[in-house]
Formats: C-alpha cells, structure tokens, sequence
C-alpha cells in the first residue's frame, strides 16, 4: 500500500514560498510589451514556483500597470494556473455524468484513500495534487484520470497504484502505449472528408494534423499533434497569445467553422471528424488548451 500523508489541518495551509523580486521583474521585462503579454508572464512565473504566489502577483500588476482585480481575474479564469502550491505531479480525475454512471467517485475515493488527501489537496512531501473537474471532454472514454498531462481511459481501481508508481518513476514512451494513456486519432475534413494527417511532418513521434490557418490577413500552416490530450503544435505563422484564428482545409480550402463555443474562454471549437466514428474539438484561441472528444 503506498504511503499515506495523515489528515491534518495543515495539509488546508498555504505556505508562500520565497521568490526572487529580480527573477519577477525580469519575466515582466521580457513579456511586457507582447500583447497577450499578461497571460505568457503569468505562465512562465508559474513554470519557475509552480503557481503563483500573491507577491508575484502584486509585482506584475504594479509593472504592468493593470490593476491587481484584473491579474487576479486572469489568474483564476484559467484552470492552468494556481494560486496555491502544487505538487510534482498533478492527478485530475473526471467527475462528470458519463464518467460517475461507469464508477468515478469509486476511482476518486480511491485515489484519495492511497494519496491520503481529499480532492483539492497536496501531499505534505509535495508529490501529488489531486484535483477533479466536471468534464475532461472524453465522455466516452470515461473514467477518465489525467496524470501529468497523461490521458488515461476506463481507469479501474486496481490500476490506481501502478499509475502512480510510473508518475514517480516517469512516463516512458514505451509505458504510454503500453498503458493506452495516449489517444492517437487520425483525422478529415468536416467538408470534404479528406484526410488531414500529415505522414510527412511527425510530432510527439506520430504524424501531425496539417490545417492552415489565418489572422490579421495573413495566412500560414499549423501542425498539431494527433495524441488527444497532448498541446505540442508547429506552425510558420506568428500568433500573439489569445488571438483567435481561423482554421482552413488544406485540401479544399474551405473554412472549418465552428459548431460550438469554448467553455473556458468562449472562443470557436473547431471540429474535425475521428476516423472510424466521432468528432474532436479543438479551441481556436492561442493559449487555450482546451479540447474535446466524442467517439461514437
């Protein structure tokens, strides 16, 4: 049985630690003058501390110049980001109706009974955070367990301890497939049904999405990873953080135009059709990561 953090009120206490004023300022510096620079700033002071702590906040709006309500508001209106600590390793699990009616609360007491924390803490060690969410947008793949980035599908109880062991370990290529973690999908245009796949062009070691895409009048590729859960993308066209742009078929050329709104930051899901049955959506917001996927 893997160890157990005990209970304890200060497992609820936040613990700010020491940042380096210079290191703050020197972010800012960077990003200032970017637009969207609010966002990329926010991001690189979290991948330095692991969230962000207030007194980096408190620096960024005095040398921004924006108010502490709207870096405030922008730190909470992403689910990336953090106002508290978190661990090396960060577990989130599906709450969602598809995945409760196949045993998800099941997966989320146990992952609580082997981490000793409940849903929305970190271990003392400062190993693992353990978040849940009302939607991971593979509803039918459900229950659903994220790890690290990590997709995991039809998770069951008895699984619970290897995947942690390997978070600790480290995900290996080779344990991803042999875990079935990763969703490798091919996909076609809505319009014309042709493939989108780019055999040429790998990233994440399996061929790429290849659409063009658009903004300001000016007009390039963009290359995306075919592994559901993964965000690595190329492109030849520079796109300021929280533009959205609009996607084309490579093939026809026609626009692939949204069916729904993102229900993070409300910018165009564009779809695209799962070879073999389904539809993935991807938001059309630079810096947005969310994505969806129904397989029927």
């Amino acid at each position: 049985m893997r160890r157990k953090a005990v209970l304890s009120e200060e497992n609820d206490v936040t613990i700010e630690q020491e940042i380096d004023t210079k290191d703050i300022l020197s972010i800012v510096e960077k990003h200032n003058e970017d637009r969207g620079g609010l966002i990329t700033i926010l991001e690189e002071i979290q991948a330095k501390y692991g969230y962000l702590p207030e007194k980096s906040l408190r620096i960024v709006s005095d040398r921004t110049h924006c108010s502490l309500v709207d870096v405030y508001s922008v730190a909470t209106f992403y689910r990336s980001f953090s106002l508290k600590p978190r661990g090396r390793h960060l577990i989130c699990a599906c709450l969602g109706t598809a995945c409760h009616v196949r045993g998800a609360q099941r997966i989320v007491s146990e992952l609580e009974a082997q981490l000793g924390i409940r849903a929305g803490e970190t271990t003392p060690d400062k190993e693992f955070t353990f978040e849940t969410v009302n939607c991971l947008g593979a509803c039918a793949l459900g229950p659903v367990v994220v790890i690290d980035g990590h997709y995991f599908s039809k998770v069951r109880k008895s699984r619970i301890s290897q995947l942690l062991d390997e978070a600790q370990s480290g995900f290996s290529k080779a344990e991803l497939d042999k875990n079935e973690s990763i969703f490798p999908v091919k996909v076609n245009c809505p319009h014309c049904n042709r493939s989108l796949m780019d055999e040429t062009f790998a990233i994440d070691g399996y061929p790429s999405i290849k659409v063009n895409i658009s903004h300001n009048h000016e007009a390039g590729c963009l290359r995306l990873s075919c592994l559901y859960g993964s965000n690595e993308a190329s492109t030849e066209l520079e796109v300021p953080k929280e533009t959205v742009v609009k996607f084309y078929c490579p093939q026809c050329g026609v626009e692939i135009q949204s069916t729904s709104d993102c229900a993070i930051c409300g910018a165009p899901m564009v779809p695209m059709l799962v070879n073999g049955g389904g539809i993935v959506k991807i938001c059309s917001r630079r810096g947005c990561r969310n994505h969806s996927l129904d397989v029927v």
